[in-house]
């Protein structure tokens, strides 16, 4: 069975700064430290592109896990899509969204996944795999919103965005 589900966040920053942002592997790294995340194969820093992949280890639920992500679609700065090329999901695919507002910039997260091993995955997404993977990305996207609506000392953006973006 496939979960899907949707996060909308509000932010106060121009457009192309939160795009870049959300596709800076150093501001990645950043916003998942708590998991020990590391971006160890394909683009490990900088912006990612279409096309490119990265893959991550990290550890959640007290196992070390490697996922290699692939960006299948890119339209800076409004839409971008990353899916599994190799981990431990079945089928996993992340479409991030990004529209201008008089306020700043409307980003929606609308992701989709499916866990291995048929009825037993099926269980696991129902009972923790959903709401883990939901507050996993409000945690990065409240990360991305802090980043982005503060700028750095000496005008830069960091985490691998130029002020420029």
């Amino acid at each position: 069975m496939t979960v899907l589900f949707e996060l909308s966040d509000e932010i106060k920053a121009p457009i192309n700064r939160v795009f870049d942002l959300a596709a800076s592997i150093d501001f990645h790294l950043e916003s998942f430290k708590h998991s020990g995340e590391r971006a160890v194969a394909g683009v490990t820093s900088g912006l990612i592109g279409l096309n490119e992949t990265v893959t991550w280890k990290a550890k959640h639920f007290g196992i070390t896990w490697k996922m290699t992500s692939r960006i299948t679609e890119l339209e800076r700065p409004t839409k971008f899509t990353d899916e599994q090329d190799h981990g431990p999901f079945k089928t996993f695919r992340h479409v991030h969204l990004f529209t201008e507002t008089p306020e700043g910039t409307q980003m929606v997260d609308q992701v989709s996944f499916q866990a291995p091993f048929g009825p037993i995955g099926t269980l696991v997404e129902k009972l923790m795999l959903n709401r883990y993977l939901r507050k996993l990305i409000q945690l990065r996207n409240d990360e991305l919103k802090r980043a982005a609506e503060t700028p750095a000392p000496g005008g830069s953006l960091g985490a691998g965005v130029t002020p420029e973006s």
